[in-house]
C-alpha cells in the first residue's frame, strides 16, 4: 500500500493541480515531484518567469504565493512501481473536505489523463463543485509523457492566462459627477 501526502495549500489557493499518485523518488524524499526528470517545477517557474529553486520549500513558497495548490486525487493505492498504469485498488482523497474548507478554489488542473479518469471514476459523483469549479486536463509532467517541453509549457500556459482572468474579477468603483443641462450633474456610481 502506498499513502500519499497532504495538499499544499492555503486560503488564497484558487488553482488546484492534481496529480495522481506521488511516484517512488518523490515517497523516498517526501517532497511533490521529486524526481529529477519529472517536468513539473520546471514547467511550473517558467511560467511564472521564476528561476527554478532546488529547494523544496522555497518551490511550496513560490506556488502559495500565486495561488497555486498540488495535491494527488489518490489518498492510497497498491503500485509496484512510479508507472500510474500499475494503480491498483486506489482510495481517494477527501475532496468534500476539501472544497469546503478552501472555498477560494475556482479551478481544478490535472496533471495528465490519468489523474482525470480517476477523479472522475473516485471522486465527481462525491461532490457538487460541478457548476463553480472548472475542470481542465494538461498533459502530463512525467518523464513517461514524450511530449517535448515547449509543447507542456503551451498547454500549461492556460493555468497562468485564467489565473489573471479571476484576479482581474475584483469590483472596481468608479465614482463620476456628470454635467447635465441647465446647471443639473448627476453623480454615477459604476462597479466594473
Amino acid at each position: 500500500m502506498v499513502e500519499g501526502f497532504e495538499a499544499v495549500i492555503d486560503k488564497n489557493c484558487k488553482v488546484l493541480i492534481l496529480g495522481t499518485m506521488p511516484g517512488a523518488e518523490s515517497l523516498t524524499k517526501e517532497e511533490y515531484y521529486a524526481n529529477a526528470r519529472n517536468q513539473f517545477w520546471k514547467i511550473v517557474f517558467s511560467l511564472l518567469e521564476k528561476d527554478l529553486d532546488d529547494n523544496y520549500e522555497n518551490k511550496k513558497a513560490v506556488l502559495l504565493n500565486n495561488k497555486i495548490a498540488i495535491w494527488d486525487v489518490l489518498k492510497s493505492c497498491d503500485r509496484e512501481n512510479s508507472s500510474d498504469s500499475n494503480i491498483k485498488n486506489p482510495v481517494s482523497n477527501d475532496f468534500i473536505w476539501l472544497y469546503s474548507k478552501y472555498p477560494n478554489l475556482k479551478s481544478v488542473y490535472f496533471n495528465g489523463k490519468k489523474a482525470e479518469a480517476l477523479y472522475k471514476k473516485l471522486v465527481i459523483n462525491k461532490v457538487n463543485r460541478e457548476d463553480d469549479i472548472r475542470l481542465y486536463t494538461l498533459p502530463s509532467s512525467s518523464p513517461a509523457n514524450a511530449v517535448k517541453f515547449e509543447a507542456k509549457v503551451n498547454e500549461w500556459k492556460q493555468i497562468i492566462s485564467l489565473r489573471r482572468e479571476e484576479i482581474n474579477t475584483d469590483v472596481i468603483r468608479l465614482n463620476a459627477c456628470l454635467g447635465g443641462y441647465g446647471g443639473a450633474s448627476y453623480e454615477v456610481d459604476i462597479d466594473i
